[in-house]
């Protein structure tokens, strides 16, 4: 159960009473963001975990509100209780009057207890061996030998910046063996140098403080428990885990829902950035 508002919160935690003022900033930075690095035109944004988590519904929502309109083109599903994005797949978000905007999302199957995407898959969707709309197979890896398998990635086709998605009301119910693979794809992107944030969401179904009012999210006390609890799970710092609410129900956008996602986003391609300028 939600709680009230705590006036104490760690100075790791991100701070909810900067976003309003901070909303246009933001909202410039994203629409005018370009990769310094001249080898790539888009910053590549990788989101994985559990099946569930909100990773395509985040998608809709970082389009919803770029557009200014409610989007559902990454495909979702409440009711299947497996993953419902079966391929690895890319999002572009158009742009007006033309083009596109300088960062990609790439969606992925969830992870499962004894099912879903091989932690071997996403290794290699690290590295950029993953193909556009290949299939993952539950029975088997992605080989050499496989369609599916792009076997001279450049820098533009791997991932410049991971991103895990949770849901926030249940982060201490996810399974051993859900926490074993991500924490194994962290330490992979560890290697590789690949820059790490975590996004906890559904953020107004786990906190009755929250659903009244958004703005309140980073106040309550339980979704800061929360926040500590993803941090002791994958060792993910606190200041990088961001309490997101995706566009899930409503019919049409508004500006709080639309800065906690829009704070979160900016932190992300600022992490893939500078990645991109350290190579």
């Amino acid at each position: 159960m939600c709680d009230r508002p705590d006036r104490t919160l760690s100075t790791n935690m991100p701070v909810v009473d900067l976003f309003d003022r901070n909303y246009p900033e933001n909202l410039t930075f994203v629409k005018t963001y370009q990769p310094r690095n001249k080898e790539v035109k888009h910053l590549r944004i990788l989101l994985y975990g559990p099946i569930g988590a909100g990773k395509s519904s985040f998608i809709n929502s970082v389009e919803s509100v770029l557009q200014g309109r409610i989007t559902v083109r990454a495909l979702t599903d409440a009711v299947s209780g497996s993953s419902f994005t079966q391929k690895h797949k890319t999002y572009k978000i158009r742009k007006e009057p033309e083009g596109f905007y300088s960062f990609i999302f790439n969606d992925i199957m969830g992870f499962e207890q004894n099912d879903g995407v091989h932690v071997e898959d996403i290794k290699l969707a690290l590295k950029g061996h993953v193909a556009d709309d290949y299939k993952f197979l539950p029975e088997g890896e992605l080989t050499v030998t496989n369609e599916g398998y792009n076997s001279s990635p450049t820098l533009a086709d791997s991932v410049h910046v991971l991103v895990c998605a949770l849901p926030a009301g249940s982060v201490s119910l996810i399974s051993d063996e859900v926490v074993r693979k991500m924490r194994e794809v962290r330490l992979a992107a560890s290697e590789m140098g690949i820059p790490q944030l975590a996004i906890l969401t559904k953020v107004d179904e786990a906190c009755l403080q929250a659903k009244k009012d958004v703005k309140k999210a980073y106040k309550s006390k339980y979704l800061k428990k929360q926040v500590n609890k993803c941090n002791m799970l994958l060792g993910i710092p606190r200041n990088c885990i961001f309490l997101v609410k995706n566009y899930e129900s409503e019919s049409s956008t508004d500006e709080d829902t639309n800065a906690l996602i829009l704070s979160a986003l900016r932190q992300i391609i600022t992490f893939g950035e500078d990645f991109l300028n350290n190579l």
